[in-house]
């Protein structure tokens, strides 16, 4: 008979992007993962690791993984199963798991002596469940009195090789927070170790049905049985092309069917590109303007509060990049070719930028006699100045 889970991960409830706090979203994002365990009428949830973005997490993400554990486990009495991720503190995640089984909520956070399988009852069939929290290789070291396991490869093969042979009466389910080589990294996941000394083989979870993994944040397959459902959210800009989603996985007599169900987010996380004047007439149809948004502005010269002016139309713009600043030079100030221009030309951009014209031949007479000024009194003063471009003939 047919068991049926949802498989989620990488929830990082608290993450605070460009000192904007995510919470809102994730439970928007929540509230959605909750009405898919009711309407898929799933016989389990697992969560593959990094419950929490930091391992002392805020009041608020406490308090809304309680409210949506009590949701799932209490309200829809469906069976969870949660890992430590390496974002997680595992000992504070695991606080009180014995009393919350009596409820099925199986929570695995430090590696210990109790790395037994979990069988799980459904409508209509069970599963047996394998959870593998994340832990150093040093812990896995330790806890197994094993020198040798000195990468994170070796330490998950022998945690995988320690459960024995799979009982086949019913499927089996590993579930691991582990970068499984040959995968898709965004910049949002925290490395597991330096070098590529983090990455594991896909060849552990052969034995499986079903390998349920967390870590990385794009949704993907990692070999035949392994399978990553991806984070709750888009969580960096390098995620913007991601869809966020669930996995659902039917099992049954040896087959198995998965299917990625999509989340729609509170806001979505958006890159885009234009000249100023161009974005300030607003998103084209079909997008929302209050999205998560990095601006990459194409303009060359110089700009008067790009940030401030965007944000009235686009009030969550959250990063400003100046592209063909930053190929001319570091992107923190004009460029090379800009400087070379000299201070009149740039005041004249600057002066565009306020009033909306062009200086007219006597405003731009006057700032010619302004630096003439200017420099003068620099050389007096002894200091050297910048070599200025040949002044426009005025004639």
């Amino acid at each position: 008979m047919p068991f049926r889970l949802l498989h989620t991960a990488d929830w990082h409830l608290g993450r605070v992007f460009f000192n904007v706090s995510l919470l809102d979203d994730q439970a928007h994002a929540l509230e959605q993962l909750v009405a898919l365990a009711r309407d898929t009428r799933a016989d389990a949830l697992v969560i593959a690791g990094d419950v929490y973005d930091r391992a002392v997490p805020p009041a608020d993400a406490v308090r809304l993984l309680d409210e949506t554990l009590r949701h799932i486990a209490l309200d829809l009495e469906l069976a969870v199963v949660i890992i430590a991720g390496n974002h997680d503190s595992a000992e504070r995640l695991g606080f009180g798991a014995a009393l919350m089984e009596e409820r099925r909520c199986f929570v695995r956070g430090p590696l210990n002596g109790d790395i037994r399988p979990i069988e799980i009852a459904g409508r209509d069939g069970a599963a047996r469940f394998h959870p593998l929290p994340y832990a150093e290789p040093a812990v896995v070291r330790e806890h197994l009195a094993n020198p040798e396991l000195t990468s994170h490869d070796a330490a998950i093969g022998a945690l995988v090789a320690g459960l024995g042979p799979l009982r086949r009466d019913l499927p089996n389910i590993a579930i691991g927070h582990c970068f499984v080589t040959g995968g898709y990294v965004s910049e949002s996941e925290r490395p597991l170790s330096v070098g590529g000394a983090g990455q594991v083989s896909a060849e552990h979870f052969a034995g499986f049905d079903y390998a349920a993994l967390g870590h990385l944040h794009r949704p993907q397959a990692a070999g035949e049985q392994a399978h990553y459902s991806g984070s709750l959210l888009k969580y960096s800009f390098s995620e913007a092309t991601h869809a966020k989603s669930v996995t659902l996985v039917e099992l049954d007599a040896g087959q198995r069917h998965l299917e990625r169900i999509a989340l729609t987010p509170r806001r979505d996380l958006r890159i885009i590109e234009g000249h100023l004047a161009e974005l300030l007439q607003g998103p084209p149809p079909g997008e929302s303007a209050d999205d998560y948004l990095l601006v990459r502005l194409l303009d060359t010269g110089a700009l008067l509060d790009p940030m401030g002016r965007l944000r009235a139309v686009y009030p969550n713009a959250l990063h400003l990049e100046r592209p063909t600043l930053e190929q001319a030079g570091d992107g923190r100030g004009p460029s090379r070719e800009q400087l070379a221009r000299g201070d009149e030309a740039l005041f004249a951009d600057f002066f565009n930028q306020v009033t909306g014209s062009p200086l007219v031949p006597d405003q731009q007479a006057v700032l010619h006699d302004v630096l003439g000024d200017l420099r003068r009194q620099e050389r007096e003063a002894g200091v050297t100045p910048a070599p200025q471009p040949t002044a426009p003939d005025r004639t």
